[in-house]
Parts: C-alpha cells; sequence; structure tokens
C-alpha cells in the first residue's frame, strides 16, 4: 500500500533536491522554494560562496525571485518551504517580505531551541506574523546536510 504525500512533502521533496545541487556546485545544501496558490513562484539554493555574498541564502534567493516575478516586495499568501531552519537574516527578511506561512525540514543546530523561531515570527512587536510548520521531512533534511558536512570535514 502507499501512502498519499502531502503538499508540505511535496514541496519539501523540491527543496531537497535544490539543497542536492546547491552541495553539487560546492555550497551548503539548503533548498528553498516559494509557493502561492499552489503554484511555484520561485525557489533558490545557497549561493553565497559562488556569488561572494554573504546574504545569499537558499530563503532570500527565493524572495528577491518571487519579489520580481509577483512584481512587488510583498510576498503575501506565500508560502516559503526551506530544508534548514532559517538564521535571523532570514527571519527578518521572510517577516518584510510578509510571507503567510514558512515550513522548515531540519533543526537549525545553532538555535536548537524551536521555540525560539515560533516567537521570533510570531513576535507582538511585528508588523506581521508568520505562521510555522517545523519537522517536514525532517530527518531526509537533516541526513543531507549532515553527510554535506562530513564530507566537508575530510577534504
Amino acid at each position: 500500500m502507499y501512502e498519499i504525500e502531502n503538499v508540505d512533502t511535496i514541496w519539501m521533496r523540491h527543496a531537497i533536491a535544490l539543497a542536492a545541487h546547491a552541495e553539487m556546485i560546492g555550497e551548503i545544501s539548503v533548498g528553498a522554494v516559494l509557493i502561492q496558490n499552489g503554484k511555484l513562484i520561485s525557489y533558490g539554493w545557497n549561493s553565497s560562496i559562488i556569488c561572494h555574498d554573504p546574504s545569499a541564502h537558499a530563503e532570500i534567493v527565493a524572495l528577491r525571485t518571487g519579489g520580481k516575478v509577483l512584481g512587488n516586495y510583498r510576498l503575501l499568501g506565500t508560502t516559503l518551504y526551506v530544508t534548514l531552519e532559517p538564521c535571523m537574516m532570514c527571519i527578518g527578511a521572510i517577516i518584510h517580505a510578509r510571507v503567510y506561512r514558512l515550513v522548515c525540514g531540519a533543526k537549525n543546530s545553532k538555535t536548537e531551541q524551536r521555540s525560539w523561531l515560533k516567537n521570533t515570527l510570531r513576535h507582538p512587536m511585528n508588523n506581521h506574523h508568520v505562521f510555522l510548520t517545523t519537522g517536514v521531512l525532517e530527518k531526509e533534511c537533516a541526513c543531507q546536510l549532515n553527510k554535506f558536512f562530513k564530507r566537508q570535514r575530510k577534504t
């Protein structure tokens, strides 16, 4: 018997494929996809190394392209799928872009507590609150990153 995948799992698998592409080109293996009304708007993978740009995280790349595609920096009604919980820079951009929902795969070992991420996205001082779903294909996303860093340490 086959298990029917839900929408979050399907889009996270797409983000995982983008993370694999990032690794193939020498980047840290993180991928992101931006969806609106069930359609792919944009996507990104980490590009900081090849672009010499500290802000070229997968999330930022997807948000930048999404803004161009939609013709607006406000990405209303969108969902952003990311293989790794975002850093503070990316969280700020996600809030500023008014992303409706953030879906994450692996935990960010530097923050360790998901309550921090949820509290930041829904903080009363923010002018926009983002809904959060965590742990989608968490094992696959974490395994992909762990393998990447193990290979990096060997070289």
